[in-house]
C-alpha cells in the first residue's frame, strides 16, 4: 500500500501467561456506572447507560513489577483518577444479547480513566461535548490483560485504588449498576463491536485529584495490579 506517510504502529497490550499481544481497536467507557459514584457526582438511581470514547493510543501499559510514568496533561489544574475494570472484547458482534455477551469477552484488566475534571465540567456547563476532558493523550492507563478463563470470579472481584499508599477507592465489581453483560448488549446496539475493543466499565466512589509526584496503585482481585507515578 502506498501511504502518504508511514502509518502509526498498532497499539497493543500484553496478555498474561503468553507471548501474545492484544491489538486495541476502540476504547468505550461507561459513565456513572456505580451508584455511590453517581451520587458523588450529583446523580441518583439506575439511569440508562451512556458511553463516551477515548482514542486507542490513549493507552499507557503499566508493566507489572514497576512504577510506570504517567504524564500530567496540559490545560488542566484538576486531573482526576477513576479506577475501572477493563473488559477486552475477543469476538465482535452487533445486537448481542445479554445471555450471549460473556462469550464475546476475551479477558480483563485493571485500568484508570484519567479525567481533566475542570475541562469536563466547563464543557458540561456550556452544553458542549466533553471529549477534551476524557479523550486526551495518556488518559487510559491499564495493566496486562488476563484471559477470561484465568481471571476467576470477576463479577465479585474487589476493586481498589491507593494514592500515595492511602486507600481512596474501595468497592466490588458486583456493585456495577449495569453489569458487564448488560453493558456489552447496550453497546452492541449502538456500535458493532470488534475484536480488540476495550470497555472501561465505570468507577466507584472516591474519585479525586492527583498532582505530579503522586503514585497510584490500582488493584482488582484476580488481575495484574498497576502502579503509576504522575510526572
Amino acid at each position: 500500500m502506498n501511504t502518504v506517510f508511514p502509518p502509526a504502529p498498532s497499539v497493543t497490550v500484553p496478555v498474561v501467561g503468553t507471548n501474545a499481544q492484544f491489538p486495541v481497536h476502540r476504547i468505550y467507557c461507561v459513565g456513572r456506572n456505580y451508584v455511590d459514584h453517581a451520587q458523588e457526582m450529583g446523580h441518583t438511581g439506575r439511569e440508562p447507560p451512556f458511553f463516551f470514547m477515548k482514542p486507542a493510543d490513549a493507552v499507557v501499559v503499566a508493566a507489572p513489577g514497576c512504577v510506570t510514568p504517567l504524564p500530567y496533561p496540559g490545560l488542566t489544574k484538576n486531573l482526576h483518577y477513576e479506577i475501572e475494570l477493563v473488559v477486552a472484547i475477543g469476538t465482535g458482534g452487533k445486537n448481542i444479547s445479554v445471555k450471549q455477551a460473556e462469550s464475546h469477552i476475551f479477558g480483563y484488566a485493571v485500568g484508570l480513566d484519567m479525567t481533566r475534571r475542570d475541562l469536563q465540567n466547563d464543557m458540561k456547563a456550556q452544553g458542549r461535548p466533553w471529549c477534551i476532558g476524557k479523550g486526551f493523550d495518556h488518559s487510559a492507563p491499564m495493566g496486562l490483560i488476563t484471559p477470561k478463563e484465568a481471571a476467576g470470579d470477576i463479577s465479585h472481584a474487589a476493586i481498589s485504588l491507593q494514592v500515595n499508599n492511602v486507600l481512596r477507592q474501595n468497592s466490588t465489581v458486583e456493585q456495577l449498576i449495569w453489569n458487564m453483560a448488560e453493558t456489552i448488549a447496550e453497546l452492541s446496539a449502538a456500535w458493532e463491536l470488534q475484536p480488540g475493543d476495550l470497555i472501561y466499565s465505570g468507577t466507584p466512589a472516591g474519585v479525586g485529584a492527583v498532582v505530579p509526584g503522586d503514585t497510584l496503585k490500582g488493584c482488582i482481585s484476580g488481575l495484574t495490579d498497576i502502579a503509576l507515578k504522575v510526572v
